[in-house]
Formats: C-alpha cells, sequence, structure tokens
C-alpha cells in the first residue's frame, strides 16, 4: 500500500544504515546528506540520483563537494571537517588519537566527522624545519615518512645542516628529523675523533740531487667543523698537500747527508708552518714525523759500502789499539823477569805444569836432580 501511494506521489523510500551515509540529489540539485534510517525521497519522473558512502574509508570524496559546501554549507559543516594547509605549512591529522595522514603544503582533505574524533597539527616548515623527535618517531611507527628526512649522526661525530646551500646549524649526536618539504636539506658529517694521515712514497731532490722517497705522517683533529667544511674543498686533502710541500720545501734545501742526520728536527721545522695554516682551517695537528727515507737501489748499495768501510777502519783502529796494548803489557811482564829471576823460574813451572796436564809422558832432559836443585835454590832465594 505504501509502495503504490509512494509511486502515486513521485516518492522513493530510502534505507540508510549505521555505517552509511546517502548525498540525494533530485533533478540533479542536491537535497541532503541523510545519516541513519528509513527515508522518503521526491522521486518524480525518477529523477532521485543517490550516493552512498561507507564509513569505513572515513574520506569524503565527491564531485558535488565543491557546490555541497557552497550551497548548504550548515549541511556540510554538520557532517564534515575539512583540513587545509597553507604555502609551507604541513598538518598532521590525527584520528582518535592515532595519526592518519600528513598533508604537505597547499593541500586540502575533507573528512566525515563522525568517523573521528579529529585532530589536527600544523606546522610552519618556513620557520622551523626541524621535527620534534617524539613526532618523528610517531611518524616514522605510523609509516607517514613521505614528507620527512632523517639524518643519524654518531658519537664522536658532528653533523653540519645545510639549507639551500647555506648553513643553517650544527647537529649534535642523535637522530634528526626535518620536514623535506620545497627546501634542498644536505648534512654533512664530520668525524671529531683524532686520525692519522699518511702520505707514503713522496719522492723529491735532495740539494746534492739524490732522489729519495720519504714516508709522512701526521696526527690531527677537527676542532672547528664549520670552518673545515667551509673554508676548503676537502681538508684532509689541504692536509696531505701541506705535507707534501712543507718536506719538499725543507729536505730540498738539505744533502742526503743532513737529512740522515737530522731527522728529528727536520720534523720540527717542516710541522710548525703545516700547524699553523691547518689551524686556520679548522685543523689542529699533534704530531708530524719523517717515517722513511727511502734511498734508490744503487744509491743504498754506495752508502751501505760507505758505512762498511767507516765500521771497518773502526774495527782496525780498536784492533790496533788492543794489540799495542797486549804489547805493551808484555813488555812490562818481560822487564819485571829480567829484573826479578825468582818471576822467571816461576812462569817456566807454570808451563811445565800446563804441559804435563796435556801429555801422558814427560821426559826433562835437565835432569830430576837438576830440576830439585833449582827449586831449592827457589826456596832458598
Amino acid at each position: 500500500m505504501m509502495t503504490f501511494l509512494d509511486k502515486i506521489l513521485g516518492r522513493k523510500r530510502v534505507l540508510v544504515k549505521e555505517n552509511e551515509r546517502l548525498l540525494a540529489l533530485h533533478k540533479g540539485v542536491i537535497l541532503d546528506i541523510f545519516g541513519p534510517g528509513q527515508h522518503v525521497l521526491p522521486n518524480r519522473d525518477k529523477n532521485l540520483d543517490v550516493f552512498r558512502y561507507d564509513l569505513a574509508n572515513p574520506v569524503f570524496a565527491s564531485v558535488y563537494e565543491k557546490v555541497l559546501f557552497e550551497k548548504l554549507p550548515a549541511v556540510a559543516e554538520r557532517h564534515l571537517t575539512v583540513f587545509r594547509t597553507g604555502a609551507g605549512e604541513v598538518a598532521v591529522i590525527e584520528r582518535d588519537g592515532a595519526i592518519y595522514a600528513v598533508l604537505g603544503p597547499s593541500q586540502k582533505l575533507v573528512v566525515w566527522t563522525e568517523t573521528g574524533p579529529w585532530a589536527e597539527t600544523r606546522i610552519d616548515t618556513v620557520q622551523d624545519i626541524a621535527v620534534e623527535r617524539a613526532l618523528a618517531r610517531r611518524l616514522s611507527l605510523a609509516r607517514k615518512v613521505e614528507y620527512l628526512v632523517n639524518h643519524v649522526v654518531l658519537e664522536g661525530q658532528v653533523g653540519l645542516l645545510f639549507v639551500d646551500g647555506s648553513f643553517a646549524q650544527t647537529l649534535e649526536p642523535g637522530v634528526h628529523a626535518f620536514w623535506n618539504i620545497g627546501k634542498a636539506l644536505q648534512v654533512k658529517i664530520v668525524d671529531l675523533k683524532r686520525q692519522s694521515l699518511d702520505v707514503a712514497g713522496q719522492e723529491l731532490l735532495t740539494k746534492d740531487r739524490v732522489t729519495i722517497r720519504v714516508n709522512i705522517s701526521a696526527d690531527y683533529r677537527v676542532v672547528d667543523p664549520v670552518k673545515a667544511v667551509g673554508s676548503v674543498k676537502d681538508f684532509t686533502d689541504a692536509l696531505y698537500r701541506a705535507l707534501q710541500l712543507a718536506f719538499r720545501r725543507t729536505l730540498g734545501t738539505m744533502t742526503l747527508d743532513q737529512i740522515l742526520e737530522r731527522r728529528v728536527s727536520i720534523n720540527a721545522e717542516a710541522a710548525e708552518k703545516v700547524r699553523e695554516d691547518m689551524m686556520a682551517i679548522g685543523l689542529e695537528i699533534s704530531d708530524i714525523e719523517l717515517k722513511d727515507v727511502i734511498l734508490p737501489g744503487d744509491m743504498r748499495e754506495i752508502l751501505n759500502q760507505v758505512v762498511s768501510a767507516e765500521k771497518q777502519a773502526e774495527a782496525n783502529v780498536i784492533r790496533r789499539r788492543e794489540e799495542t796494548n797486549a804489547t805493551r803489557s808484555l813488555l812490562n811482564t818481560a822487564k819485571v823477569m829480567a829484573e826479578h829471576p825468582v818471576m822467571l823460574r816461576l812462569k817456566e813451572l807454570e808451563a811445565l805444569e800446563s804441559i804435563a796436564a796435556k801429555v801422558d809422558n814427560l821426559t826433562i832432559h835437565n835432569g830430576t836432580s837438576g830440576l830439585m836443585n833449582d827449586l831449592v835454590k827457589l826456596r832458598d832465594i
């Protein structure tokens, strides 16, 4: 009966469930947004159009959105919530306490108000591009990182943040997050720990025209990272070249013998200039050392021969001195024996004892009596 009456009156009954909303148009004109329940809508000549929306999807997307807000603002305000960002702004949209979406600059999001509660956090990225750590952690957990960029600075390091090519700030150790919107961000990591740099196999010509190769080592530490990065393209390369030039200038004015004799003082002379130049670009140089002096093969052979000859001459001098001392000692002994016959006889007996210990039979041509007589004479003396 009701269906027949609805047909006569040009009406249509539409049922809307709790999880639905209905947008109705009659003859192309928006009537209203209808909530749960049964609604009687005009449908003469079948000019009724209805659009159902499942609230499982909280976003309202319709070609009639603009018209709805313009002609039925009260209806739109009752059912819909609009989030809109300006140029240089970011909005973090939360639904029931959880992050639902992140809007970039000049974006809009229209949602069903009934699917909330909704909340918004708006950030002006023109004033501050840094993201609070708590918010950055929440965005990462929600996997809403399309506008986020993270940089990790380890212990013993420092990060230099450049925005659009200009230095912005220094980053301490930790995780740092920034809004990556409309700006070119770059973070340069600088190690502040003490490091070593080696210049190996540096060839140079000495004053006496001998080509040698040297190995140089330097310990350094970055004390002013901003100056170190901003003053030169690569501060380690600058230190490398400074070491090369300093030792080339110092060693080039010395002969090979002088270099070999004055290695310690050479380090001090060459290091002073390097330290001054590197301090100007933010580097502190602690130790600079000339580690090795490598000679060509033929020169090494000649030098070995010279050293060998010198050592041989020293050995000959020592040998002659010892021989002279031994001869002088024998002469003194001979004088004592000439002045004291008893000493001579004692030496003879010592010699006889030594010989007797080494042979089985011993023949004494002087005769036993003669030997004994001599012994008696020794005793009488």
